[in-house]
Order: structure tokens, then C-alpha cells, then sequence
């Protein structure tokens, strides 16, 4: 990541999107030393409000529509999500502070994994004037929706898991999730996709395909090990026609990124990743997104990162 350093400081004033629920709330004590933090930049700090998560999305874009300076999102990855669809190509900076269940776009993209160890970055950087450009993936639904992510898009197993979990009332917190990967496990077959790569078409049967701007998913899983948010292009891991036995012995090694040497998992790069298959919702930075088929292209240095 290059750094770019303007030549003045940036405008107007550092608007904060805060998840006080992310991480199960284990943060929500310190937000105050946060805000704290990004006040020793000498900018203005704004709190935006919001009480639901398309409420804090459009928080946001009407923040940098009012002339933001700086936008923070204080959360995990799916507060990051929101944030980025404001500031995604706007060239407004933006700094992401891990708080969550999940930081994979901050930590990704080298930003400590101490809340207040990142303000501290994104302060300095503010003060500065200093960002480096990183990439973003947009993706466009068949119905011509635009959304972008940082980290990555899941459409497979992992994103029917979520999509489960998410309709599930019980149990509450994690054994949910755990809940949904024994219901789905029990119904794994491998599904059709069309896979196009910079135009390039492959049909495949898969329970798994991931397409990564950056390695990691799920709260450290390096599904897309090689994925590097700086070069320009997407990284597609794809799990083929894998059993329950199989998958439940190469999941532990998604954490290590040494799944990628199983051969019946197959890794690919491309600029534009067109996929399509049946029934399948994907999820991008852990957020519910778009329905297959969606068109997936990299998008050099459409993020300024404060650090």
C-alpha cells in the first residue's frame, strides 16, 4: 500500500459510525476514550446515529454527502460494510477501528487489532494528512444493484450456513451458527455455478466458491490466502465436489490458508468474476448481499485508508 500525502489537511469534520453491540458489546466501555483518540487529530468529531443497519449505512452516505472529511467505523466487518458503500470511490478517507465479532478488512489491511492501537494510527494519519489506496471489489446483481466489499464474498456452503443461521429464532449467539453448519452439513451436495473470469467461462460443481479482494473471512479464516487488496485483481478459491467427511477434516486448515493444496480445491485470479447458480444468496464482508448470478469486478484504489 503506497502512501499518499495531501497537501493540506483534509476538510470538514471526521464523522464516527459506532456499533455499540458489535464484539457482543466488549467494547462499547472504551468508545468513549475512541471518540477521545480521534478528537487528538484536532478535527471536529462527529457521532452519526443510527439504530439499524441500513439506517447507519444512509448515516453514512449522508455524511460524506454533507462534506465529511474523514469517515471511522468503529465495529466489525459488517459495520465496515456499511461504511465502505458511502465511501467506496469518493475518495473521502476512511479508517476502520476493529471492535467486532469479525475484523477481517481491518486487520487485513494492517491495522492493529487494539481498538485503541488503531484510533492512535488513524489519528496520527489524520493529523498528517496521510492515507494509503487500497482496492475494493463491487459486485452488480442481475438487476443492475451496485454494492461494494473489502474482504470477502461468500457463495457456498459458508453463505447458506449464514443464510440459515440468520432465519433461525434459537439458539441465540454463536451455537446458532454451530446449529446451521450441522442442519447444512447433513444436506451438503455440490451445486452448478458458471464461473467467468475476465470473460474466460467455466462450468463446475462446487459446495464452496469465495471470491476475496482480501484473505480473510469469518473472524480469521484465510479462505483466499493469497488475495493481496493492492494488486489490482480478485482472488476465487472454489471447493469442488467435496463429501461431509472431506469438508469437515479441510475446514480446520482454512485457518492456516493450507486448504488451498487439497486437490479438489482449485484457486483463481481474474479482474472481473462473473458467477452465477441457483438459489444461492451471497454474503460479502458477512453481510447478507445480492442473489446470484452477480458480476464481480476489482476496483484499484477506490479506498483511501487512514494509517
Amino acid at each position: 500500500m503506497l502512501p499518499v500525502t495531501a497537501d493540506d489537511h483534509l476538510p470538514g469534520p471526521v464523522a464516527v459510525l459506532t456499533n455499540p453491540t458489535a464484539g457482543r458489546g466488549r467494547h462499547r466501555a472504551v468508545l468513549p476514550r475512541l471518540l477521545d483518540g480521534l478528537a487528538v487529530a484536532g478535527r471536529p468529531v462527529r457521532l452519526l446515529s443510527a439504530s439499524s443497519p441500513a439506517e447507519a449505512e444512509a448515516a453514512c452516505r449522508a455524511a460524506v454527502a454533507e462534506g465529511a472529511g474523514a469517515l471511522v467505523a468503529i465495529g466489525g466487518d459488517g459495520t465496515v460494510h456499511r461504511a465502505l458503500q458511502a465511501v467506496a470511490g469518493t475518495g473521502v478517507p476512511f479508517g476502520p477501528v476493529p471492535a467486532g465479532t469479525g475484523n477481517d478488512f481491518a486487520l487485513d489491511t494492517g491495522f492493529p487489532a487494539d481498538p485503541l492501537a488503531a484510533v492512535a494510527v488513524i489519528a496520527d494519519a489524520l493529523r498528517a494528512g496521510r492515507t494509503h489506496v487500497v482496492d475494493l471489489a463491487r459486485m452488480t446483481g442481475a438487476d443492475g444493484v451496485e454494492r461494494w466489499y473489502g474482504a470477502v464474498l461468500a457463495a457456498g456452503f459458508d453463505a447458506i450456513v449464514n443464510e440459515r443461521a440468520n432465519r433461525m429464532r434459537w439458539p441465540r449467539g454463536p451455537r446458532r451458527y454451530d446449529l446451521a453448519i450441522v442442519v447444512e452439513l447433513a444436506r451438503l451436495r455440490p451445486r452448478r455455478y458458471t464461473l467467468r473470469l475476465d470473460g474466460v467461462p467455466h462450468e463446475l460443481d462446487a459446495v464452496l466458491v469465495a471470491v476475496g479482494n482480501c484473505p480473510t473471512y469469518g473472524g480469521g479464516m484465510r479462505i483466499c490466502p493469497d488475495a493481496d487488496p493492492t494488486d489490482g485483481l480478485l482472488d476465487v478459491v472454489v471447493a469442488g465436489r467435496v463429501n461431509r467427511r472431506t469438508l469437515i477434516r479441510v475446514k480446520p486448515r482454512i485457518y492456516q490458508g493450507t486448504h488451498v493444496s487439497h486437490p479438489l480445491v482449485t484457486s483463481y485470479r481474474a479482474r472481473t468474476v462473473e458467477l452465477a447458480g441457483e438459489g444461492i444468496t451471497t454474503y460479502a464482508d458477512g453481510e447478507r448481499s445480492l442473489k446470484l448470478p452477480v458480476t464481480i469486478s476489482a476496483v484499484p484504489g477506490a479506498l483511501k485508508l487512514l494509517r
